[in-house]
Formats: C-alpha cells, sequence, structure tokens
C-alpha cells in the first residue's frame, strides 16, 4: 500500500514572528557555542563531512551575507548573497582555521550587524525584491526567515544537546511548511513534529519506515 503524501501547504508567518525566531535562535546558537569548551569545535556535527566548526563558520558568514541583501533592500543596488559558490565556500573554509574564541567573536558581531542592518529598513524597503543565493526572488520581508531558518536548524546540527523539540512550535510548524513544499511530493508521517522536521531535513530520526532524504538546508 503507497503511503500518503505531503503537499503544497501553507503556514501563515509575518515578519515579526521571523524576527522574533532569528533573535531566539541567535541567542540560543550563542549560548550553545559555549558548550564547545567542554565538547569540542572539531567534533563531526549532524552534517556530513561537516565538524562543528564548519557549522559555526557557516552560520557567521551567513549573516555577512544576508547583510548583503539587506544593503540591496536599503540602496536599491544588486549585491548577491556571495560573488559565487565558491566564494561561499572559501569563506567557510577560513572560518575552520579559527580558534573557537574567535568564531565566538564572529557568529557575535556578525548577528549584531545583521540586526542593525534591517532594523533600518523602511517599508518600502521591506518590500523590496532580492535574489537569494539559490536563485530565489524574494522580498526583503523574507531575509528574517532565512536568517531563523539556518540559525535555528544548524544550532540542531551542532550536535550539543539542542533538539528540534528546543524550537518553538510555530517555528516548526513554519519550517515544516517551508521544507515540505520545496522538497515537493514527500511521503507524510505520524510522528510528533519535532520528529517529522527531524527526517524532513534529512538528520537523525527515529522513523524506521521513513525513506532516507538528504540533509536540506
Amino acid at each position: 500500500m503507497s503511503q500518503p503524501r505531503c503537499h503544497r501547504v501553507m503556514m501563515p508567518r509575518t515578519r515579526d514572528d521571523s524576527l522574533r525566531w532569528a533573535a531566539e535562535g541567535t541567542t540560543q546558537f550563542i549560548e550553545a557555542i559555549r558548550a564547545l569548551d567542554r565538547l569540542g569545535h572539531d567534533a563531526p556535527s549532524l552534517l556530513p563531512r561537516w565538524r562543528r566548526r564548519h557549522v559555526v563558520a557557516h552560520v557567521a558568514a551567513n549573516a555577512d551575507a544576508l547583510i548583503n541583501l539587506v544593503r540591496w533592500a536599503k540602496t536599491g543596488q544588486v549585491t548577491p548573497m556571495y560573488a559565487s559558490l565558491q566564494e561561499r565556500d572559501a569563506g567557510i573554509e577560513r572560518g575552520t582555521s579559527m580558534s573557537l574564541t574567535h568564531l565566538r567573536t564572529w557568529v557575535q558581531n556578525s548577528a549584531e550587524a545583521l540586526g542593525a542592518a534591517w532594523d533600518g529598513l523602511d517599508e518600502r524597503q521591506w518590500s523590496t525584491d532580492v535574489v537569494t543565493a539559490q536563485g530565489r526572488t524574494v522580498p526583503a520581508s523574507e531575509i528574517p526567515w532565512l536568517r531563523a531558518r539556518e540559525v535555528c536548524v544548524h544550532l540542531v546540527d551542532l550536535d550539543v544537546g539542542y533538539g528540534f523539540a528546543d524550537l518553538p512550535e510555530d517555528f516548526l510548524q513554519a519550517l515544516r511548511a517551508d521544507v515540505v513544499n520545496k522538497r515537493g511530493d514527500v511521503p507524510d508521517i505520524v510522528a510528533p513534529l519535532p520528529e517529522q522536521l527531524a527526517w524532513l531535513t534529512g538528520r537523525p530520526h527515529d522513523q524506521a519506515d521513513a525513506p532516507e532524504l538528504s540533509p536540506w538546508l
């Protein structure tokens, strides 16, 4: 018997929701980095081939990249997140050679700079179209959602004791809708919402009968 499928779904979320999730996720991510003194920032993360230091560097670099989109919205001058995929990867690799102290500072400073940048946008600028690193055209009001996804999902990837169950339920509902819409037609599973997200994003899960999915994000 074929399994029911997850079809495209819509989960209403506001810009204020995304700003709140991004702020809360950033606070949790920075707190989680403190555990790396004890657990080690060179240990494996939940992402294939990435150690925890890769995850931290990626989250820091992501804030810098999103500042480019905020600048685009504010000035109207086209400013891509990254000049190229190679530049993105090179930035993460540079970060992996930093000490944990410097990585912490980069995460903190880049997050604060991003928050200050988008706090300066007016309503017209929030509605300006920008282009993501994946080539999608979205209004600038989506930037906080892009950031919320990064800090919250990669918080789990650090594997220092945070799971999807530690994230806000309304964020998980919005994330589930986003992942299902982007993955397309995937089987539906009956499981608690955090476990559904672990499976849908390709992270470790307990759903023995669910097909394996590649890591998302």
